[in-house]
């Protein structure tokens, strides 16, 4: 298994777009555009599928969700942020709405 800095370093390897206007521009269109995707194959198991999720359809997810974590590396890689610090401050702030009782509802800072 391999952990988020070590992914985010080898993913940067692969990394060939091109530069529109700041560096992070490319890889968040491909952020949002392979998030499409990944709901588009969700939306399909209920149009196609009974709502039952099969194992083709549960690998083409992960494959999907593989391009989502690529292009999420490459938006925090090109904004100079470790992956590991975002996926612990994500944990960090879950843990307190939970404590505080606010995980549910909207807005950023509840």
């Amino acid at each position: 298994m391999v952990d988020f800095d070590e992914y985010q370093k080898q993913s940067k390897e692969t990394a060939v777009y091109p530069i529109i206007g700041e560096s992070y521009v490319y890889p968040v269109l491909g952020l949002s555009g392979e998030a499409g995707e990944v709901a588009n194959k969700i939306k399909k198991i209920f149009r196609d599928k009974g709502a039952v999720l099969d194992e083709d359809t549960r690998n083409q997810v992960k494959k999907e969700l593989g391009d989502v974590l690529w292009y999420l590396s490459q938006v925090a890689t090109e904004m100079d942020l470790s992956l590991s610090e975002i996926a612990q401050l994500n944990l960090d702030r879950l843990f307190d709405r939970k404590k505080r009782g606010t995980i549910h509802g909207e807005g950023d800072n509840r």
